[in-house]
């Protein structure tokens, strides 16, 4: 096997972003996602117009890939796609996808686990990015998960805490539900708590054991908090948004780092890596930078556009399977609940 020259195809379909991309012996040549609007309008995500969008987009998109890479199919050696944890039906999409490509082209087929993909994105090749060194906590924060784990190595993960609830990400959605604002909330949020007062207002962080996060009871507390005070005075949402933007975050970013603190000292491991589309919060990046000099940590962000739903981290991964000799049988079952 010539490991100079290997070209892999990612596939990234699990929730509502079409994604394809070519990776190059580590090095990423196209990464291109196709975006569903559609679910704006409903302030979420609607399964059964995401697996729709997704039957429209993914041939176009990896012809896209292809394309923007310089390579024709012919030059592939493998197909990776996310099997899971994710949509059904939109995972349906790409795997069955995937399958029919790999087994036309006669390549390895490679099924890649999402929530390791969001970790080992940090290993693509990119100039001024830094890879985490063995072990490393990584904290995975997005619209559907929030996990703290352990990396031993490539293969080797365990989740050593997680939500009892709601997603990091959810309690920015639904936060931003209460204060009017549109979806997703996270970046609006984001924006906003940079005009305001971070302890303008205070939220009852949940008490939680151990390394596990609970978010639902902070929604519950910012709703009445709100509900308490337009009662009072109607105006109070406009009149205050920064500061109460500023104090959600705050809170929030409070309760990861935390669970980060707990984690480290637990483990005495100081290589923290973040992943997920809520990694790409400028309040977060911020304490982790911030906990660089204050718990003496090493900390690893990766690029942006590898934060969000992407196919650049199922490439990656398919790639360091490849490498370890590692195919998939065409009987391969999409799974919504996959663990890590």
């Amino acid at each position: 096997m010539d490991s100079q020259n290997i070209y892999i195809l990612g596939i990234e379909s699990s929730c509502d972003d079409t994604a394809a991309a070519i990776i190059h012996n580590g090095k990423i040549l196209s990464n291109v996602i196709a975006n569903q609007k559609i679910h704006e309008a409903y302030g979420g995500v609607v399964p059964e117009l995401a697996s729709r969008a997704h039957q429209q987009n993914i041939v176009p998109v990896v012809h896209q890939a292809l394309k923007k890479a310089g390579i024709t199919k012919e030059n592939l050696n493998a197909v990776a796609f996310t099997r899971g944890p994710g949509l059904m039906g939109s995972l349906l999409v790409g795997t069955s996808f995937a399958k029919s490509l790999a087994y036309g082209l006669n390549i390895p087929l490679i099924d890649v686990n999402h929530m390791q993909g969001h970790i080992l994105a940090h290993y693509i090749d990119e100039e001024g990015f830094e890879k985490p060194p063995f072990p490393f906590l990584a904290m995975t924060i997005s619209g559907g998960h929030t996990q703290i784990v352990k990396v031993n190595h490539y293969f080797d993960m365990e989740v050593i805490g997680e939500t009892i609830d709601d997603a990091v990400g959810e309690a920015f959605d639904k936060s931003g539900k209460i204060l009017g604002l549109g979806y997703p909330a996270g970046p609006e949020i984001d924006k906003r708590a940079k005009l305001g007062n971070p302890k303008a207002f205070k939220f009852t962080k949940p008490k939680v054991d151990g390394l596990n996060f609970s978010f639902s009871g902070l929604k519950t507390g910012i709703m009445y908090f709100i509900q308490r005070e337009t009662k009072e005075n109607p105006n109070f949402i406009e009149e205050n948004i920064n500061d109460i933007c500023a104090s959600i975050q705050y809170t929030i970013i409070g309760i990861l780092i935390d669970k980060l603190k707990k984690a480290s000292k637990e483990t005495g491991i100081k290589h923290i890596a973040i992943g997920g589309g809520v990694s790409a919060n400028s309040g977060i990046r911020q304490a982790l930078k911030d906990g660089e000099q204050k718990f003496g940590w090493t900390t690893y962000i990766p690029k942006f556009e590898y934060t969000t739903d992407n196919a650049a981290m199922i490439a990656i991964v398919g790639y360091l399977k490849y490498l370890e000799g590692y195919s998939t049988a065409q009987n391969i079952m999409a799974s919504a609940r996959l663990k890590i």
